[in-house]
């Protein structure tokens, strides 16, 4: 968990000192603005919340076999968003965005503090690539996907 409170604070660090107006922008035609990236952000960590949340609910238990979940940050293979984490194409301001992804951390590690050991590794709910991923995985996966998009974020911020 270190980590990805680490890996959430570089990415917080990257985009202080941007103006809304530079958040907004689309440097490049058909991507997302950086503070559509942290819309994404937000969006994906409520679904992973959610979705881990039913599982520890649930009886059932699919076990899954670790994945190379590492290659998230293998920015070289593009990956299609579920229209479930596409963020808004409104103007938001950094203010509110930081705000929802504040509420959406809270949200993510009061289900992962209070989940028994056994039934995050004998949980699972599909992945996009990865198919299969225990709910042990997801909780560092949260973090490397926050780290493939931070690299988005410097890329965005190069062509501002």
């Amino acid at each position: 968990m270190n980590e990805i409170e680490k890996i959430r604070e570089e990415l917080l660090n990257a985009v202080n000192g941007l103006s809304d107006e530079q958040l907004n922008a689309h440097p490049e035609t058909g991507r997302w603005s950086i503070i559509q990236v942290l819309d994404h952000l937000f969006l994906m960590e409520m679904a992973i919340t959610k979705s881990i949340s039913d599982k520890l609910k649930s009886d059932d238990s699919v076990p899954a076999v670790d994945k190379p979940i590492e290659l998230t940050l293998n920015r070289e293979v593009k990956v299609q968003a579920p229209p479930f984490v596409i963020p808004s194409e409104s103007y938001q301001t950094l203010s509110e965005v930081k705000e929802k992804l504040s509420n959406s951390r809270k949200a993510f590690l009061q289900v992962v503090n209070h989940a028994k050991e056994i039934d995050l590794e004998q949980k699972s709910f599909p992945h996009p690539l990865f198919k299969d991923l225990s709910l042990k995985q997801w909780i560092p996966f949260v973090g490397l996907h926050e780290k493939r998009h931070l690299l988005q974020i410097e890329e965005l911020k190069a062509k501002l």
